[in-house]
């Protein structure tokens, strides 16, 4: 396989050249499960999750052509910005009030909205800085995690539209983990027909953040514009206290 990017990984044993692999891989999956749903795969935007991950891997995954990685804690968000310019950030983790300063400075895209003070500070701190954060509203349709229930969802809208600093572009979900991918298939329809539904009254709202390494093809069948890979890409992440 030839890695595109100079400096990409060169070496079939190393972790980098597997990571570089693997995109390739996954962005093949994509592809084919954009032509068993006769969709283009322009329309799907691959994240890498890079949460807990060394930076060689996130400019590993780089060199492959990657473009776009998400984060789920701020404190790393900020410091593997500072380390690897020139990519787009997007935030998946609970936005904290200590720390949405820097998902309001760093992310382009945050997939992790709900309903709270955080997700307003969010708002405030980009429009201080002149920056519009494109969000999704996440939805929870277990009542287990976190996110707005789907009978307040166009409350939380409502609000997210009044937010200066905040872009809404779509909406967010993660069902339950199962070993059976076509387990989260009726949270994944769920969540585009609740598109649909709202987006008569917000036509803005067209982004699907769904799909993860387990189950993204089916994700992508259903009709998702954004997929979040983590172990597919990187492998599987250390354990708390190993590295």
């Amino acid at each position: 396989m030839t890695v595109v990017g100079a400096g990409g990984p060169s070496d079939p044993a190393s972790s980098e050249y597997l990571v570089a692999e693997r995109v390739v891989a996954a962005r093949a999956r994509i592809e084919e499960a954009c032509r068993r749903s006769g969709r283009d795969p322009a329309g799907v935007l691959l994240v890498a999750v890079s949460k807990t991950m060394p930076v060689d891997l996130i400019r590993a995954a780089v060199a492959a052509g990657q473009r776009d990685f998400g984060e789920n804690y701020a404190h790393e968000l900020r410091d593997k910005a500072a380390a690897v310019p020139g990519v787009r950030w997007h935030f998946l983790g609970k936005l904290q009030r200590g720390t949405v300063r820097y998902v309001a400075d760093l992310a382009e895209v945050v997939h992790s909205g709900e309903p709270g003070e955080a997700v307003e500070l969010l708002g405030r701190r980009a429009a201080s800085h002149g920056r519009r954060v494109d969000l999704l509203a996440q939805v929870d349709f277990t009542g287990r995690r976190q996110g707005a229930d789907p009978e307040e969802l166009e409350s939380f809208l409502g609000r997210l539209h009044e937010l200066e600093g905040i872009r809404p572009v779509g909406l967010m979900t993660l069902p339950p983990l199962t070993p059976d991918p076509e387990d989260a298939r009726p949270f994944f329809a769920r969540l585009r027909d609740l598109r649909d539904r709202v987006a008569g009254r917000w036509p803005g709202l067209v982004e699907l953040s769904m799909g993860m390494s387990g189950d993204y093809a089916v994700a992508v069948e259903e009709g998702a514009t954004m997929i979040r890979l983590g172990t597919a890409l990187f492998g599987e992440r250390p354990a708390p206290g190993t590295g």
